[in-house]
């Protein structure tokens, strides 16, 4: 195969994929008007479809997309991360002890079926979360819940294992269910919450239904009556359909095509594309540390935050995090682009004409498949051999979870919603972590540590050791971090989040 420099690639990428969504998004602005004709419904096109609508089962943003909508939190979280508020809680929760932290809740609530939101609702939800049955994905985000106890109907305590920091910031990500979910007829696929939309329908393969709850406890009331999302996995047919009319909002507007969406808002995000790669002990070729170094040192990450998104992007500093997340190491700093260094280290590791396996999924995330295309023309361009599959977002997350199918590289891109390092190492850096793939005990140890550890100073010095472990060993191949770029119809006012929540109750057209 002939090799490329990543300049090249990057133009070639950027080339291809905005002809043919301009040359789309043109056949279909002539043909189509929008579909939107009042200002009560909204079509948001979304990257793929949900696995579930259960909330607490699938680390799945298809489905979180959905379901913060039909669901509450006991606490919420400011657009800009910034801090957190009651929500169903009606105050800020009390540390009653070491492991326990007790919630008032705010009274007169129910659910979309009439039953009321109480002390049995939050037990019953920390008991689905812990059922041995269901192997919840979300261990990273809500995994030092041990227990719930009620104190009275609008009083309850949520047990952790041990001291746990950052557990109010937990409660923002957990979504309450009813006490009798279990009684409730397929509660996986038609849900019911205390949120501002109630489910109507799903409709396989296509979309899914959401109409506002009439009686919605909380603030902003939906002015939006109606919303579906579609499940549209191609940037390029987002857009034409944008464009079209046919959406309103579009969550994969890549960088070259802001130009032509009727309205762009930008919004920098915790959002940090990068592939894990296979380092436990075994004989596939990114067993060994000098492969690993040699994959980060063959990607320019430059020309991919330049070239591939426009700008709309900064190179990530060896880690996952940001730096407005609370463990970020100022002093961990990218690998440099060296091919000369990383072909020399594939010579020594003998690794020269051997098969890297690669994972991805396509439409999830922005630019997705083309950051696995660019990444691995490097790869190919410092002697390796690359064998690239690429998964429906269902076939991607059992694959991504289940360590008996881990592949040498696995592409994904992750957030960090809870503004703390913890999330993201738990999953990504402990060899315990369902998405991790090293068997390294001491980064185990040290964030393991980190979890009860209530001294931010000695917390984040914890994390900054794993970080500088983790980049030494090269246990993934950092990129960059990049801003969230909406489309949207004119007429639609919204402000985005940095987390990328979507919450339509925060949306109105006007005109």
């Amino acid at each position: 195969m002939r090799r490329h420099t990543m300049a090249a690639i990057s133009a070639v990428v950027v080339a291809t994929v905005a002809s043919a969504a301009l040359s789309a998004a043109s056949a279909a602005d002539a043909t189509s008007t929008s579909t939107h004709a009042t200002a009560e419904s909204i079509t948001i096109a979304i990257g793929g479809e949900p696995s579930t609508l259960d909330p607490l089962v699938r680390d799945d943003g298809n489905q979180r997309a959905v379901t913060q909508n039909v669901f509450d939190t006991l606490l919420g979280r400011t657009p800009n991360g910034s801090r957190l508020y009651p929500k169903l809680a009606s105050h800020h929760p009390r540390r009653v002890s070491r492991s326990a932290w007790r919630f008032k809740l705010r009274p007169g609530i129910r659910f979309s079926n009439g039953t009321p939101f109480n002390a049995d609702s939050v037990v019953a939800t920390v008991r689905h979360l812990l059922e041995p049955k269901v192997v919840t994905e979300q261990a990273s985000w809500l995994g030092t819940i041990k227990g719930a106890k009620k104190v009275n109907d609008l009083t309850v305590d949520i047990l952790t294992k041990g001291a746990d920091p950052i557990f109010p910031s937990r409660m923002s990500y957990m979504r309450i269910m009813p006490a009798d979910w279990k009684s409730l007829p397929d509660f996986a696929n038609r849900p019911v919450g205390t949120g501002p939309y109630v489910f109507s329908e799903w409709a396989r393969g296509d979309h899914i239904t959401l109409t506002a709850n009439p009686d919605y406890w909380g603030k902003p009331k939906p002015s939006i009556r109606t919303v579906t999302f579609k499940f549209v996995p191609e940037g390029s047919t987002q857009l034409a359909g944008l464009v079209a009319g046919n959406f309103d909002l579009i969550t994969n507007l890549i960088p070259e095509n802001a130009k032509r969406a009727p309205k762009v808002l930008s919004v920098p995000s915790t959002e940090h594309p990068k592939f894990v790669l296979n380092a436990r002990p075994g004989s596939q070729v990114t067993a060994d540390v000098r492969v690993r170094q040699a994959m980060n040192y063959a990607i320019d990450k430059k020309a991919i935050a330049s070239k591939l998104f426009l700008g709309y992007a900064t190179v990530d500093a060896g880690q996952v995090l940001s730096p407005s997340v609370f463990g970020f190491d100022k002093a961990t700093k990218a690998y440099p682009h060296n091919v000369a260094r990383a072909k020399q280290l594939i010579e020594e590791a003998g690794a020269t004409g051997k098969t890297v396996n690669v994972v991805g999924t396509s439409g999830r995330w922005l630019k997705d498949r083309e950051l696995i295309e660019v990444v691995t023309q490097s790869w190919r361009a410092i002697g390796l051999e690359v064998d690239v599959k690429i998964y429906d977002f269902r076939e991607f997350v059992s694959r991504l979870v289940d360590p008996k199918r881990r592949p040498d590289a696995i592409f994904i891109s992750s957030s960090t919603d809870l503004y703390d390092a913890d999330q993201q190492l738990t999953m990504y850096y402990a060899p315990s972590g369902i998405a991790s793939s090293n068997a390294d005990q001491r980064l185990k140890q040290w964030i393991d540590k980190a979890r009860s550890e209530l001294n931010e100073n000695k917390r984040a010095n914890l994390y900054h050791l794993a970080i500088r472990r983790a980049r030494q060993q090269a246990y993934f191949t950092w990129l960059v971090n990049f801003s969230t770029l909406w489309g949207m119809d004119e007429n639609l006012r919204w402000q985005p989040r940095s987390d990328g929540y979507i919450f339509v109750n925060t949306m109105r057209f006007v005109g």
